[in-house]
C-alpha cells in the first residue's frame, strides 16, 4: 500500500464521520417541534416547551458551526502537512524521542484548545447564559482551562512518556506493559477520582445531618448497602443543571449529590435517584464497565502494536522520520471506525444497565418519585423529549425519558 492511499483513507474517514454525525444531528433536529407524548405532557407548559425548542435549535445551529470549522481546520492541517511542521518544531527542542513526543502533543493540544476556547466561551457565556443555566464566572472558566492543561500535561505526559519508553525497551511487546500501566491508572482513577481530582475543581462537603440524610441512611440499611460517605458538591458554581453519581468501590465508594439536585427535588425523589445509583452498584455495573474498558484498552493497544512500527503511517502524513507519535496520530484516525462500533455497543449496554437500575429503584424504593424526579430534571435542563431513534441509538448512554417512564410504569 502506498502512503498516498493511507492518507486518502484518513481524509475519507474524517469526512465520512462528519457527514454521519451531521446527518444524525439533522434527523434529530427535525423532531424538535414534535408534540410531546401523552405521558410527558406535564413536563413543560406551553411557554416552557417553546423555550426548550428554542434552546435545542440554538444548540444545534451552534454545534453545526463548531463541527464544520473544526473539520475544515483539521483537514487543512492534514493537507498542509501540519504534523510534519510541528514534528520539526518538536525536534528542534531535543533529540530524545520521548521529549519530542511530549513537545509534539503539547503543541497540538494547546493549539487545539486555543481554537476551541472561543466556542466554549460562547457556549457558556452566551447560549447557556441566555437560557438561565450558566453560573460560571469568567475567572472560574479560565482557571478550569488552566487546571485542565496542567492535569493533562502531568498525567498525560507521564503515561505517554512511559508507553514510548516501553516501546523503545520492548519493541512490539510494549502493548502488554502499556496495558498494565493504563489498567492501574484506570483503577486508581475509579477509586480516588472523587477524593483527589474533583476537589481541584469543586468543593465537596458531607451531607449534613437532617431528614434527607436520615432517609438516605434508612434506605441504604434496608437494602444492605454500606454508605457512610455522602457528599454534596457545589455544582451551582457552574450551572443550574443537576446530577448525582457514585464513584469508587469497596471502602472508597461514595455518593455525590449536586446541590442543585437537592434544591430541585424533594426528599423522596432524591432517595429514588439514589436508589437508582445503588442499583448500578448492586448489579455490578461499575465493575462490568471497568472490565469492559480494560478489555477495550487492551485490544486497542494490541492492534496499535501491529501497526505502530510501520513507517507507512508516518509517510502518509509526509513525515520523513518515522516515529511513535506520528504513527499514533495516523493510527488514531484509522482506528476511529472501530472505536465508533465499540461505542455503539457500550451505549447499548449502558442503556440496558439504566433500565436495570431503574427497576432496582422501583422494587426497593418506589417508581413514582423516580419518574417525577426525572421529569423535573428534564424540565430544568430543557431536555429534548422527542429525539430521533437513530440519534438515540448512536449517542444516548441513557434511555429517553419516555422509555424510562414506560419501563417504570410496567
Amino acid at each position: 500500500m502506498k502512503p498516498e492511499t493511507v492518507f486518502f483513507v484518513i481524509i475519507t474517514i474524517l469526512v465520512v464521520s462528519f457527514i454521519i454525525d451531521q446527518a444524525l444531528d439533522y434527523l434529530n433536529a427535525k423532531h424538535f417541534n414534535d408534540p410531546l407524548p401523552a405521558e410527558l405532557q406535564d413536563v413543560f407548559d406551553q411557554d416552557e416547551y417553546k423555550k426548550s425548542q428554542r434552546y435545542k435549535k440554538e444548540r444545534y445551529k451552534f454545534g453545526l458551526l463548531n463541527s464544520t470549522i473544526s473539520l475544515v481546520a483539521t483537514l487543512l492541517f492534514f493537507l498542509l502537512d501540519g504534523f510534519a511542521f510541528v514534528d520539526g518544531l518538536a525536534r528542534s527542542v531535543s533529540d530524545n524521542e520521548i521529549i519530542v513526543a511530549l513537545v509534539f502533543f503539547g503543541i497540538i493540544m494547546i493549539a487545539s484548545d486555543i481554537i476551541s476556547t472561543p466556542f466554549s466561551y460562547y457556549s457558556t457565556f452566551v447560549i447557556e447564559e441566555k437560557y438561565g443555566f450558566n453560573k460560571t464566572t469568567r475567572t472560574t472558566f479560565f482557571l478550569d482551562k488552566l487546571k485542565g492543561w496542567l492535569m493533562g500535561a502531568i498525567l498525560g505526559g507521564i503515561i505517554l512518556g512511559a508507553i514510548i519508553w516501553f516501546y523503545q525497551s520492548t519493541g512490539n511487546n510494549f502493548w502488554l506493559y502499556a496495558w498494565g500501566l493504563v489498567t492501574a491508572f484506570t483503577v486508581l482513577m475509579n477509586l480516588f477520582y472523587a477524593g483527589f481530582i474533583v476537589p481541584l475543581f469543586n468543593k465537596q462537603t458531607p451531607l449534613e445531618e437532617g431528614a434527607l440524610r436520615t432517609q438516605i441512611e434508612k434506605y441504604a440499611s434496608k437494602v444492605g448497602f454500606t454508605l457512610d460517605k455522602i457528599f454534596v458538591i457545589d455544582g451551582s458554581k457552574r450551572s443550574t443543571k443537576a446530577n448525582a453519581y457514585f464513584s469508587g468501590f469497596g471502602s472508597e465508594k461514595r455518593v455525590t449529590l449536586y446541590d442543585t439536585l437537592i434544591n430541585d427535588l424533594d426528599e423522596d425523589e432524591i432517595v429514588a435517584v439514589l436508589a437508582h445509583e445503588v442499583g448500578h452498584y448492586k448489579k455490578k455495573h461499575i465493575i462490568i464497565n471497568l472490565i469492559a474498558a480494560i478489555i477495550t484498552t487492551g485490544f486497542t493497544l494490541w492492534l496499535l502494536s501491529l501497526f505502530i512500527g510501520n513507517p507507512l503511517l508516518s509517510e502518509a502524513l509526509n513525515v520523513s522520520q518515522p516515529s511513535f507519535h506520528i504513527g499514533l496520530i495516523a493510527f488514531g484516525v484509522l482506528y476511529s471506525p472501530i472505536s465508533g462500533i465499540t461505542g455503539l455497543f457500550m451505549n447499548h449496554l449502558s442503556r440496558k444497565f439504566e433500565y436495570q437500575a431503574d427497576d432496582y429503584a422501583k422494587n426497593t424504593f418506589a417508581g413514582k418519585p423516580l419518574i417525577s424526579g426525572l421529569k423535573k430534571l428534564s424540565k430544568n435542563s430543557l431536555s429534548n423529549l422527542t429525539p430521533h431513534p437513530l440519534y438515540v441509538f448512536a449517542h444516548y448512554s441513557h434511555p429517553t425519558l419516555l422509555q424510562r417512564f414506560r419501563n417504570l410504569e410496567k
